[in-house]
């Protein structure tokens, strides 16, 4: 897009190519002739961006400080271009490339995370000693606790002599039994 004839100033897009998931890099370069163009380099910004991070940007204006002065003396503005779409792929790249390891990291994290649920503590002599000693005390403990029930549960229970004093229809139930 022409921006102004005197001095010539125009701005270009360059988009990268599609990266995974349809990604791009977008930048807006706007460029002004200077007077002794191309012996003298031309005045360039970013006007936009997409998707780039303050690291890319500042690649991106090394790059074509580095394009600019190994092209003095030639037209230039299609070899700055260029530059900076390569640039833009390399990004792609990159961050395809980091999304690949980050998934990568997450799946071995995920990994080491199951193999220690399933790796218990190590047996040793002192560590099966302690387990042990806990056990053990554990039963005594049950043991002694259902001692204690039936204890109390056999002083509730009534003897036979009991029980008969108590219920009178005791007394004849047998007789019964053994005339049926």
């Amino acid at each position: 897009t022409v921006l102004s004839e005197k001095p010539t100033t125009f701005t270009i897009t360059v988009t990268s190519e599609a990266g995974e998931n349809d990604e791009t890099v977008q930048t807006t370069l706007k460029f002004t002739y200077r007077e002794k163009y191309p012996d003298e380099t031309p005045l360039y910004e970013i006007v936009s961006m997409e998707n780039l991070d303050d690291n890319d940007v500042m690649d991106i204006i090394k790059l074509l400080e580095q394009q600019a002065e190994e092209n003095l003396g030639m037209v230039m503005i299609f070899t700055l271009v260029s530059a900076v779409q390569e640039k833009l792929n390399e990004i792609v790249d990159q961050i395809k490339t980091r999304r690949e390891e980050e998934k990568k990291q997450k799946e071995r994290e995920a990994e080491e995370e199951e193999k220690q649920r399933f790796h218990g503590t190590p047996v040793t002599i002192e560590n099966f000693l302690n387990w042990k000693a806990k056990f053990d005390a554990e039963l005594l403990e049950i043991k002694r606790k259902k001692m204690k029930e039936e204890e109390q549960a056999g002083k509730n229970k009534l003897s036979g002599k009991q029980l008969f004093e108590m219920d009178h229809n005791l007394d004849t139930s047998d007789i019964q039994f053994l005339e049926e």
